[in-house]
Parts: structure tokens; C-alpha cells; sequence
């Protein structure tokens, strides 16, 4: 971070072709140790998230009919910051210096003397390409490719494009930023010697969950991409490989691609669901429903940790996540570690053995995954003598009292340790307008919490998801979405994240006719 005295520097960033994956590993960390951070219309918000909260976020994109500032305006604001001492992130849709006009602002830093550097993206001249099934080099079709900016008019007297020359020069041809011109660029090239018969393909957001390919020919490419009413941003691809889309798509045959989900659990764990999810091809809406609020009184959870570490709970029972990663938060501030465990350790299923593995804690007792509910948990308990045996429940305020009842029926002593409560943060209306759109396609739920949360931003009803295809991780899931009088499309087989996302994806893979793309928004 910038500092009195400290020499400013700015970075040309690459910012990748849309998807936030694809950036490079050195964008990443010149973006976490960003002062200011200038970014494109084409570089994927999701990536502003790796800037440090404090880092100043400056939008300077641009469109045909509107920029925010111009070149030269962009150039003076990063010699402006460099002056300043500010560490300055420029970030660029695809490599600053394929079409990105980094070697513009490149020049404009040297002249003022402000240092700087370049850290290359992946150019989606290459990475629609690959994302459409397209190979720019093929061993027998292609072994060579040129990269041309489509954006020129062909027909202006001053053109700097050898129509000749690009025509023959290059077995494959691709253009970037070309959807306007795009029957003019046909015209030349068949005017210059590419017969009209050459395979073309078109692909609109690239790389994205709303990616769109169209294919033809020259002769006809730019009528069907006019068709398709594809739209910026685009490339198109010229040449023999464009014909082997068919063969080798990948991304957008994928069995959620196209349809758009719902996440509606807590914002610190929906990640985990959302990228499952976007592996399978879906375009990811994120809206928490739960909130975790930690809330044992710190007096109280020491006095049950020092319970712990003097043996005197036969068990300690967890049935979620939340519940482990609080309980040794406020082991750590007691000044202590895992071997205050001095007991045996029960998971009410695999993601809560898995964050009890992430602190050096093995589970004993961790019923089936598609037993992955308190009555699972008993069953899988079925053998042990809980016969005045003390149990450790930590768990959250408002849960069902079925797994407590369940062992105190077996002779335990069971200690509830409320540690949290699940509450409901501000609704996005951005999402609530998507929902009564009909622009989401799936809602995912992963607890009833999220069930009842949901139905409360919507005003006490899940009327506006009829028609949506509901996906639930249990049974009591389900039966909380059927209270209000909703069917469950998807349950799934496990009850985990891995398990919701199984039976979605075997949902979808057994009526591909279900799929839909979805236009770029």
C-alpha cells in the first residue's frame, strides 16, 4: 500500500477473457496489492473482489456510443496515480497489448517517467477459440493464425488492413471486436481470395456461462450471427479448424450450462456450492438468505472447552460446520488447542467431518451421506452405551430438538451449547426482480433455514418460484419448501454440497432437451 515517500508504480494487468479462472496467477497478486485499481468494461467484476476493501476502484470502460473517459484521459489519470506514489493496477480485458491499447498507455507512463510493468493475459483470441471447441492450429488444417481487429472499416480509403495479404496470409483467421462489420469482413475476404464455402464461427461472451456460438461459412456467416441476434462482445473465427466445433465443444455442452442457479446459502459458504456449480456450466446467482451470528457468551463456551480438556464429556456431537469452526474460534481465544478434545467426536455428515479434519480433528461416528440428518446420526450412535454419559452439543439457537431428544431417550446428559444463530440479511433486489422475471432457472437450497429465509424476503410465500426447478440437500430441506406448498424437483442423494450438485448434474444429463443457452445480459 502507498505510502509517503514511496515511488508509485503501475501495472498493465491482463484481465483474462471473462472467465475470473482464467486470469494469471501474477494478475492476482498485483490486483491484492493494489492502492488503485483501473479496470475495463471486459474485465469480470468478480475479480475487483481480490483488491484489498481500502484499494480505490476506478471504472473506466468503454462502449461504441459511450466512454467513460478517453484514451487520453485514461492515460493521464494512471501518470497522475503513479505520480502520487500509489501503487496502480490497469486491468484489461484479455493481454493489455493484443487490441487493448496497453502500449498506448505504456508510451504515456515512460514519457512522464513513471515506472511500470506488464503482466500478460490470456487473449480471447485464443480462449473463445478454445471455449467454442475451436482449435487455432490443427496438425493437417492449420499451422498458422493471424489475429486481426475487426473493429476498422473495411471500406474506409485509409484502411491499414491488407485485405490481400490477410486473405492468404494465415490458415486461421480471427477477429476481435467485429460483430458490426461482420458481413463487410466476409465481402473482403472472399474479394481477396478465400472461397465462400470457408468455415466461420462466431462466439459471443466467450468463456462466460452465457457464452453463444453460431457456425457457418463466409458466405453466410454474418446473416446467421444477424439471426441469432449475437451481440459484442464477439470473436469470429475464419478457417478450416472452425469445423471441428462440433467434435470437440466442451464447455457449452456441459449438463448445467446455460441455466442459471440460485445460491441461497450464507455468503461465507456459498462459495463452496457456487463453484461446483459453475464447473458443471451454470451462471451462478448468489443471494444469502442466513446469516451466521456468533453468539455464546464468551464465559459460557470457556466454562464447556475447560469441561472438554478435563474429561468429562463421554462425546461432543457436532451437526454442522458453523458449529465447529465457532467452537475452536473460541478455543483459540481461550488460549487453547484440539486437545482440549479430550472425548470422542461425532459429525452429523461428511462436511462436518471435513471441517473437523481442517483443525486436526478426526470424527468417530459419521453416518452414511445419504444419512446425513439427525436421525442418521442416532442410528449410526445405535451401538454405543450412552448410558449417563455426558454429550456436548454445540450447535445453533433455533435447531430441531430431534438429535438432543434422541440421546437423552438413550440415557445421555446432553449440554446444549447454543454457539450461533442463523439470521436473515437485506434481500437484493436485483435478485428478487430476476426471480419474478423469470430469469432464474434453478433455486438450490442447502438447510430449511434457507427455505424459510427465502420465503420471508418474499413476503411469507415461495409463490414466485413456482415454475423454477427447486433442488434440495435433504429430506427435512424438502419438507420445509413442501410447507409452503412447493414441490421438490432435485433431492439429493447424499445430503452434502457434492451430493445437491450430483443429482442436479444426472437431473440434466438425462433430459439434455431441457437445456437452454442464455443470452449475454
Amino acid at each position: 500500500m502507498s505510502g509517503d515517500g514511496k515511488r508509485g508504480f503501475v501495472w498493465l494487468v491482463g484481465a483474462g477473457p471473462g472467465d475470473p479462472g482464467l486470469i494469471t496467477v501474477a494478475g492476482s497478486a498485483r490486483i491484492a496489492e493494489a492502492d488503485v485499481l483501473v479496470y475495463d468494461r471486459l474485465a469480470n467484476p468478480r475479480l475487483l473482489a481480490g483488491a484489498p476493501p481500502e484499494t480505490e476502484r476506478i471504472y473506466v470502460g468503454k462502449t461504441l456510443d459511450h466512454h467513460t473517459l478517453t484514451q487520453d484521459e485514461i492515460n493521464a489519470l494512471l501518470v497522475e496515480r503513479g505520480r502520487a506514489g500509489q501503487t496502480v493496477v490497469r486491468l484489461k480485458g484479455g493481454d493489455p497489448f493484443v487490441f487493448g491499447r496497453g502500449g498506448e498507455e505504456a508510451e504515456a507512463l515512460r514519457r512522464a517517467g513513471v515506472a511500470f510493468a506488464v503482466v500478460p493475459g490470456v487473449t480471447s483470441a485464443i480462449a473463445a477459440a478454445a471455449y467454442a471447441g475451436i482449435p487455432v492450429t490443427q496438425r493437417g488444417l492449420a499451422s498458422s493464425f493471424a489475429v486481426i481487429t475487426g473493429h476498422e472499416d473495411p471500406t474506409k480509403e485509409e484502411t491499414s488492413i491488407d485485405w490481400a495479404k490477410i486473405a492468404g496470409g494465415a490458415d486461421t483467421l480471427v477477429f476481435l471486436m467485429g460483430i458490426g462489420n461482420l458481413e463487410l469482413i466476409a465481402r473482403q475476404l472472399i474479394a481477396h481470395g478465400r472461397r465462400d464455402s470457408t468455415p466461420a464461427a462466431v462466439v459471443a461472451s466467450g468463456t462466460l456461462p452465457g457464452q453463444r456460438v453460431v457456425t457457418g461459412t463466409l458466405a453466410d456467416i454474418a446473416q446467421r450471427a444477424a439471426e441469432a441476434d449475437i451481440q459484442p462482445p464477439a470473436v469470429t473465427i475464419v478457417g478450416e479448424v472452425a469445423r471441428l466445433r462440433e467434435e470437440l465443444r466442451w464447455f457449452d455442452n456441459r449438463p448445467l450450462f446455460g441455466k442459471r442457479v440460485l445460491v441461497t446459502r450464507a455468503r461465507e459458504q456459498a462459495s463452496a456450492l457456487s463453484a461446483r456449480l459453475e464447473a458443471e456450466g451454470a451462471a451462478v446467482v448468489e443471494m444469502p438468505t442466513i446469516a451466521i451470528r456468533g453468539i455464546a457468551e464468551p464465559e459460557t463456551a470457556r466454562a464447556a472447552i475447560a469441561t472438554l480438556a478435563d474429561g468429562e464429556y463421554a462425546w461432543a456431537i457436532f451437526t454442522s460446520a458453523n458449529a465447529v469452526d465457532i467452537l475452536l474460534r473460541r478455543v483459540a481465544e481461550a488460549g487453547r488447542d484440539a486437545r482440549v478434545f479430550a472425548c470422542r467426536i461425532g459429525a452429523i455428515g461428511p462436511e462436518t467431518a471435513a471441517a473437523l479434519a481442517a483443525h486436526g480433528l478426526r470424527a468417530d461416528i459419521v453416518p452414511a451421506p445419504e444419512r446425513s440428518v439427525a436421525e442418521g446420526l442416532l442410528e449410526a450412535l445405535a451401538g454405543e452405551d450412552l448410558t449417563r454419559k455426558r454429550v456436548l452439543l454445540p450447535r445453533a439457537a433455533v435447531a430441531r430438538d430431534a438429535l438432543p431428544e434422541g440421546l437423552r431417550r438413550r440415557g445421555a446428559a446432553v449440554d446444549v451449547l447454543e454457539l450461533y444463530r442463523i439470521e436473515s440479511p437485506a434481500a437484493d433486489p436485483a435478485v428478487l426482480e430476476a426471480l419474478a422475471a423469470g430469469e432464474i432457472d434453478i433455486v438450490t437450497f442447502a438447510s430449511s433455514s434457507t427455505v424459510r429465509n427465502l420465503a420471508g424476503m418474499l413476503g411469507g410465500t415461495l409463490a414466485p418460484l413456482r415454475g423454477r426447478l427447486i433442488a434440495s440437500i435433504g429430506p427435512i430441506t424438502s419438507e420445509a419448501v413442501r410447507e409452503y406448498g412447493l414441490g421438490v424437483d432435485v433431492e439429493a442423494g447424499e445430503h452434502t454440497i457434492a451430493g445437491l450438485v450430483s443429482a442436479l448434474r444426472e437431473h440434466f444429463s438425462a433430459s439434455p432437451s431441457s437445456h437452454r443457452q442464455v443470452s449475454p445480459r
